[in-house]
């Protein structure tokens, strides 16, 4: 029954991740070698350094005629400049050659004129406008020099910085290996998403929303199915999640009831085992950090909105750490509340918001349903507002930091 009664202390959210990543001393995923082509979300685990400059010649910037810019100085539509149009590889006084955008500037060239810019008369070229040296001309390694950082490490690769990489003449990167994170959800009242349900049983449905949430930053997710309310049950497949994966991520049995088994669970496998239990945090409160061999364990409340805080406040900052990624965070919005919002004094509340814009302003509204627990708090959320541990609540019109998951709405 002493374990009915709660927990004895709740610890600051910050105070229990540094407490816990001290302990741990998480490194880097080592790196791997892949094509440039299968780049697309990897995050780099060096830097890349320019082989080439680029563009790797001086070349065109326009479609139009290559020149010396001085037999243009002073021309006008009034008084254009007449040139003969060459065909030879290189420019001389009084000569033009045809460009278009991307060509290599040729020898003896120092500019280039729009075509627009020009005309033909009597198989010359007419010049209406002077240009400058350098003029419409891109300067070789204008772009990047070699010798140069293109891309720094712990960058999550996007499409643009696939092409640059491409245009380098690179087609091998080192990447971070994605981190394993095997996925456990407990409890006895648990069936498998599809599965026939039993008098009081539920559908489980975290380590569906927490695989996804791994793949979206970048990490691999083990399915290491439903354990039964029982030590053994559990204890035997987080050794299994430890042997295989980077990480560990439980969701369920984390409270102080008689059938919240995992931290005891884990206490039993090995040294260290539990860091930190009970955060002053809502939703989330149960939450637990262990350690075993050396491997994080994540112990999630089974709510689905609290685990996905959870993973939120705890194993994306971490995932990341593994990924080598520094300060990559949620987009954010500066928004006013529409409405005053009550909150627990000592504890830091994640609230879920609708941000929306209207008038010109960024607003954010409350998403409220009966249960602070349910999944449509989420579906109709579009981000999250931290109120710290020190507020009773936010203020009808106050401003606040909205942090995004998905687009601004509109209203």
């Amino acid at each position: 029954m002493a374990r009915l009664k709660g927990f004895k202390k709740l610890t600051n959210v910050d105070e229990a991740f540094s407490t816990f990543l001290k302990r741990l001393q998480p490194k880097r995923t080592p790196p791997v070698e892949i094509s440039v082509s299968d780049g697309l979300g990897r995050v780099l685990a060096e830097d890349t350094i320019a082989k080439r400059d680029l563009p790797p010649f001086d070349r065109s910037a326009v479609d139009g005629y290559a020149l010396k810019s001085a037999d243009t100085f002073e021309a006008s539509p009034f008084n254009p400049k007449l040139l003969k149009l060459t065909k030879g590889d290189r420019v001389g006084g009084g000569e033009a050659k045809r460009v278009w955008t991307g060509n290599r500037l040729p020898p003896g060239a120092d500019a280039a004129v729009m075509l627009e810019h020009t005309g033909i008369t009597q198989g010359k070229i007419e010049v209406w406008t002077p240009v400058t040296p350098g003029g419409n001309v891109s300067k070789r390694g204008e772009d990047v020099h070699r010798g140069e950082v293109a891309v720094e490490a712990g960058t999550r690769l996007r499409p643009h910085h696939l092409g640059l990489l491409a245009a380098l003449g690179m087609d091998r990167i080192r990447v971070a290996t994605k981190p394993v994170v095997a996925l456990l959800s407990t409890g006895d009242e648990l069936v498998e998403p599809g599965g026939k349900r039993g008098p009081g049983q539920i559908t489980d449905v975290n380590r569906l929303i927490l695989s996804r949430m791994c793949l979206e930053l970048g990490a691999e997710p083990l399915d290491l199915g439903i354990a039964r309310d029982d030590v053994e049950d559990i204890g035997a497949k987080i050794r299994v999640g430890t042997g295989k994966a980077d990480v560990v991520i439980t969701t369920g049995g984390t409270s102080v009831g008689r059938m919240d088994l995992v931290p005891a669970a884990v206490d039993q496998l090995g040294a260290h085992g539990v860091v930190v239990h009970g955060m002053a945090m809502r939703p989330g409160m149960p939450t637990a950090l262990a350690i075993l061999w050396g491997k994080p364990i994540l112990i999630l409340s089974g709510n689905p909105v609290a685990a996905v805080v959870g993973f939120e406040v705890f194993a994306r900052p971490l995932l990341l750490r593994l990924l080598g990624i520094e300060g990559e965070t949620r987009p954010t919005v500066r928004a006013r509340m529409t409405v005053k919002v009550p909150s627990a004094l000592g504890r830091r509340v994640f609230l879920r918001v609708y941000a929306f814009e209207r008038g010109g302003e960024f607003l954010a509204e409350p998403v409220r349903v009966k249960g602070a627990g349910y999944l449509s708090t989420l579906t109709r959320a579009n981000g999250y507002v931290v109120i710290p541990e020190n507020l009773e609540g936010l203020g009808e019109g106050e401003y606040v930091t909205v942090h995004l998951f998905d687009k601004i709405g509109r209203r």
